[in-house]
């Protein structure tokens, strides 16, 4: 039965529990012919990769697992010319040490970045989703087990099937259909504070919309005069805010391609009548 992961990035609080697990499994212990020492630096086969969005005061940080995806088109199969490359029945992908010759042709063409080269060894090494501890009695990889969030899931791809929809895979364009799945992968933001610059205070409760491509977005200025846009695609927006007794503010056309913090934002009052 193919085997699955599924990272629920939501989950995810940066603890470093699931890098460590894989260090410690596979640092200075030979698990051939599944795989030969991974090295104290330099590889990384499950990597913590976090991200900062934005700019202070409006940041955040979110914080992605990234692993070999153990690729139904695997391109580093299909690369490797020593026959050192397999796909087990359960899915996983295999680099058998003991065939490897270190050409780097897998490396090469793994759009992910995922297969690392041993420079003592001369082979390449990666991920091997712990195959040899769940051949062995193990339910779970060790970075799996070792997750206190349960952002980290594994198991058949049947019984994971209700949590396969409304996911997505890294990089999909390149066609390698990974086994490894994403959920809540956090979009981009827009963030601001909006005050009266003639009273030197917030102002709460604004109006705050953004508009691209006929998507109308909407929230409020918080008690702290904050609004946030968040999980919002990549593109050009139009920010409108307005507060009763206060002028329209038009901020004109705001680019996505990161997080946007916009900074102290001045309403004008509106003239008395």
């Amino acid at each position: 039965m193919a085997k699955a992961f599924i990272i629920d990035v939501s989950k995810c609080n940066g603890c470093y529990a699931c890098q460590m697990a894989c260090k410690d499994e596979h640092v200075g212990n030979d698990w051939s012919p599944y795989a030969k020492p991974q090295p104290e630096t330099g590889q990384f086969w499950l990597m913590l990769k976090d991200k900062t969005c934005g700019t202070m005061p409006k940041v955040r940080v979110n914080y992605t697992p990234v692993l070999c995806n153990h690729c139904k088109n695997a391109a580093c199969i299909d690369a490797c010319g020593n026959n050192a490359i397999y796909r087990r029945d359960d899915g996983f992908v295999i680099i058998d040490p003991g065939k490897c010759k270190g050409c780097g042709n897998c490396g090469e063409a793994c759009p992910y970045n995922a297969i690392y080269y041993n420079d003592e060894l001369k082979i390449s090494q990666k991920c091997t989703g712990c195959a040899h501890l769940l051949d062995n009695g193990y339910s779970l990889p060790r970075c799996v087990e070792n997750c206190p969030t349960d952002a980290l899931r594994f198991g058949d791809e049947s019984d994971l099937a209700g949590e396969i929809p409304g996911s997505v895979a890294l990089l999909p364009e390149e066609g390698n259909k990974p086994r490894v799945r994403y959920r809540n992968i956090p979009g981009q933001f827009i963030a601001g504070t909006v005050y009266d610059p003639n009273i030197e205070d917030v102002i709460m409760g604004a109006r705050c919309r953004a508009i691209s491509g006929g998507k109308l977005i909407e929230t409020q200025t918080d008690e702290y005069g904050d609004f946030w846009f968040n999980d919002i695609s990549v593109g050009m927006w139009e920010i409108f805010i307005e507060a009763k007794g206060y002028n329209l503010k038009a901020l004109g056309e705001v680019r996505t391609d990161e997080c946007v913090n916009l900074g102290d934002i001045p309403l004008e009052k509106k003239p008395a009548t």
